[in-house]
């Protein structure tokens, strides 16, 4: 089992680190996509270091994955211009919603690791640990939008709409830290009833889920 575990954590940041390098070359906008990549190689940086003392289940780590590899694509081509949200502009016309799926896969697909982190870390039991996973989510949005409005005002000005990516709508920022709630609402959800819920679903996703590598 611990060997699967590393052969699938080697797996996964071959493939970030291979992403990395095809965002990296000829990007939309270099600058949005130096500024935009920082945090996300803070990250990878981190799990990286800590990873023999915190070990997360390996649902947590592909879950991680996915959300980087959906941001680095959003940061190669710009939010605003990405083809996927292109395309969904013919279900959900009016902007590129690309972003706000993003946003709500942040929610959606870090709600769980965050939880882990909270079990593995501390002595959360009861309803703390399902609560603070979602305040969690919701204070890291909020954080998200004020960087981008510092960012976008003092460090890098000319980036301006570019950064921000609000395409026009003076709500931007409330819409996508209402996504990111949403989807990390849903992710809870779905985990108490996989927990507590329907039977057959927990038996076959308990040690997928929580098991440690």
């Amino acid at each position: 089992m611990a060997l699967r575990g590393n052969v699938l954590l080697a797996g996964l940041m071959v493939w970030y680190v291979a992403l990395s390098f095809w965002v990296a070359y000829e990007p939309v906008d270099r600058q949005f996509w130096v500024m935009a990549s920082i945090l996300p190689a803070v990250l990878v940086l981190i799990l990286a270091v800590t990873h023999r003392r915190i070990r997360f289940s390996t649902a947590s780590y592909v879950l991680i994955t996915l959300f980087l590899t959906l941001h680095a694509v959003g940061v190669h081509y710009t939010y605003a211009q990405v083809p996927a949200g292109v395309w969904l502009e013919q279900v959900l016309p009016g902007r590129n919603h690309y972003d706000r799926l993003v946003h709500f896969c942040f929610g959606f697909l870090l709600t769980y690791p965050i939880e882990e982190l909270f079990r593995l870390t501390g002595s959360l039991r009861g309803w703390l640990l399902y609560y603070l996973p979602v305040m969690t989510i919701l204070g890291l949005s909020g954080l998200w939008e004020i960087i981008e409005a510092w960012v976008a005002s003092s460090v890098h000005p000319e980036l301006g709409m570019t950064y921000l990516g609000s395409q026009g709508d003076i709500w931007d920022a409330q819409k996508d830290m209402a996504s990111a709630l949403y989807g990390s609402l849903a992710c809870m959800a779905l985990l108490l009833l996989i927990r507590f819920g329907w039977g057959p679903l927990r038996r076959q996703t308990q040690a997928l889920a929580d098991s440690p590598q």
